[in-house]
């Protein structure tokens, strides 16, 4: 059976547009845009991505040793294009054990962020900006300037989970990583590719599908 498109910002069940509204509708959050089932990692899944994206698609690169892409996921339908995209990656811990990350990159208002990161909002919130950044990322691709850097802040959310948002060309950028330890490597500063890039020939390692994003 085909998985159906859910909430963004709860993964909650969806009215589907009809005669009365052309709408898809959360009981919770009303009026949103559907979150896709997660397209599979490999080749096929990022091309599905990519056709209609309106916002980045980021993956670090050189990816950390031994990482692998493992899905994607994006939110919008054939009317809308994606306004938010995530993708998901898995690999060793800095610390111990494995870990997952999740790269988010999506317009205000969307929620997909804030789902993955566990707030209640759709956003951080005001002032989280209000100190210095915790990390910085550099980022490329086809709307990015060579060597931009992008501050990101933690926010404090869930005990298993470390979070860390900032803005990028316009658009919220989250990384969400499992478990919490795992977000030291935040603090090895990424490089992080937006997959838009026209005439990119990248040989993506892929592994095995990542639940996370379909929690």
């Amino acid at each position: 059976m085909r998985a159906e498109p859910t909430c963004p910002r709860c993964a909650g069940p969806l009215s589907a547009p009809g005669l009365w509204s052309s709408d898809w509708s959360c009981g919770v959050h009303g009026a949103v845009l559907p979150r896709q089932p997660s397209k599979r990692p490999g080749p096929e899944g990022l091309a599905a991505v990519l056709r209609d994206t309106r916002v980045p698609v980021w993956t670090p690169w050189p990816l950390p040793p031994a990482w692998l892409i493992a899905g994607f996921c994006a939110v919008g339908d054939e009317r809308s294009g994606a306004r938010a995209t995530a993708v998901a990656l898995s690999g060793p811990g800095l610390t111990s054990g494995p870990a997952d990350m999740v790269l988010i990159a999506e317009e205000p208002g969307i929620g997909l962020g804030g789902h993955y990161a566990g707030l209640e909002g759709d956003d951080p919130g005001p002032g989280f900006d209000g100190s210095p950044p915790d990390a910085k990322v550099d980022i490329s691709g086809p709307a990015a300037t060579c060597g931009h850097s992008v501050p990101m802040w933690a926010v404090g959310t869930r005990p298993d989970r470390a979070v860390y948002v900032g803005e990028a060309m316009g658009d919220w950028l989250w990384a969400v990583l499992w478990p919490a330890e795992a977000g030291v490597l935040m603090l090895e500063r990424q490089n992080l590719l937006d997959l838009r890039e026209p005439g990119m020939d990248l040989d993506l390692p892929y592994g095995a599908h990542s639940p996370r994003l379909d929690e």
